[in-house]
């Protein structure tokens, strides 16, 4: 960074400090003259001063400088090198506010495409939010409708975000996951899955199910509703968990380990989503269970996927729905008598 650059952090972090020194004469004077204090707006006030002062240092950082003459030149993907053109700028949400990156443009002569090295370092390719912003609109976009989650991040971090900013992010990084998922899958079809050695598993559960999710009209189309000649309104997605026991209770009941659950789904084929309950029952350790356990509701695609991934598993219908089938076979076996 050059003097010029140091004297302009220079001055606006001495401008930030006059501002936050303003604020806080506002709090202590108000307290002075009123005897109370606002917590939650002074936390607020301190909170959004020390955004000020995080942006003006990370703004800071970002300042690439201009590359010296001998590393005026990268490769370009059509094989032939990119010259440097000049440092472009462009704002970037961060966790701390909006700052502004400076960093070196490349063009490239025989294909004429542009490319930022920094932005790659840096992970803003194509994108004017940070990662650690993008990880926030991912995970309350994932909780909740995703203007609930602007509202959110307005609310817990002091970051304004449009709506559609938390659906694109949110669906961008689930599409990043679905991928690698897939990939992880492939490799499971192919054989290709590494042997971890570790101890061995006592008992390792499988648990599947299948249940309907509401879903925009796009989405069903053309898929029969369960009313006759009625579109359908959900789609099935199929849910697995994979989970541990080591131990059982006074009375003899098993205890799932603590925090040993985890968790897969997708809105898929059965055939499809045998392929990934098998994946993650083999992250888990399945090839070193001693016992494998698979437990359902009684739906036969659940019991053909026990078969064909999880062969010799005891096979177990859950209290709830055993308790179902066994009193539609009482009603069955005596239709005339009153339940009490």
């Amino acid at each position: 960074m050059d003097a010029r650059g140091k004297k302009t952090a220079a001055a606006v972090l001495e401008e930030v400090t006059r501002e936050v020194g303003q604020w806080l004469n506002v709090l202590f004077h108000g307290r002075r003259k009123t005897g109370y204090t606002d917590l939650e707006a002074s936390e607020m006030m301190i909170r959004a001063a020390m955004h000020r002062v995080g942006a003006v240092g990370i703004t800071q950082l970002l300042q690439f400088p201009v590359p010296p003459a001998d590393q005026r030149t990268v490769p370009c993907s059509c094989g032939h090198a990119a010259h440097y053109q000049e440092l472009r700028s462009k704002p970037v949400l961060t966790a701390v506010g909006e700052v502004k990156v400076s960093r070196a443009y490349y063009l490239c002569p025989h294909c004429h495409t542009g490319q930022f090295p920094a932005d790659v370092e840096l992970d803003i390719k194509n994108t004017e939010l940070s990662p650690g912003v993008r990880r926030m609109q991912a995970v309350v976009g994932q909780e909740a409708p995703f203007d609930h989650g602007r509202q959110q991040m307005k609310l817990l971090a002091d970051l304004e975000v449009t709506t559609k900013s938390v659906e694109r992010t949110s669906e961008a990084i689930g599409e990043n996951i679905a991928a690698r998922e897939q990939e992880e899958i492939q490799r499971a079809v192919q054989l290709d899955l590494p042997i971890v050695l570790a101890k061995p598993v006592p008992i390792l559960y499988v648990q599947m199910d299948g249940t309907g999710i509401p879903m925009v009209k796009k989405e069903t189309v053309g898929r029969q509703g369960k009313t006759e000649g009625q579109p359908s309104h959900t789609r099935e997605v199929k849910l697995g968990c994979v989970f541990t026991q080591t131990s059982w209770d006074e009375e003899g009941f098993p205890i799932r380990d603590p925090d040993s659950t985890t968790y897969t789904g997708g809105i898929e084929t059965a055939e499809e989503f045998g392929k990934r309950i098998y994946v993650e029952a083999w992250n888990r350790g399945s090839s070193r269970a001693v016992m494998k356990v698979v437990m359902g509701d009684g739906a036969e695609w659940i019991w053909n996927l026990a078969a064909q991934h999880f062969p010799g598993a005891v096979q177990i219908v859950d209290l709830y729905h055993a308790r179902q089938h066994l009193w539609d076979l009482a009603r069955r076996l005596h239709p005339n008598d009153e339940v009490n």
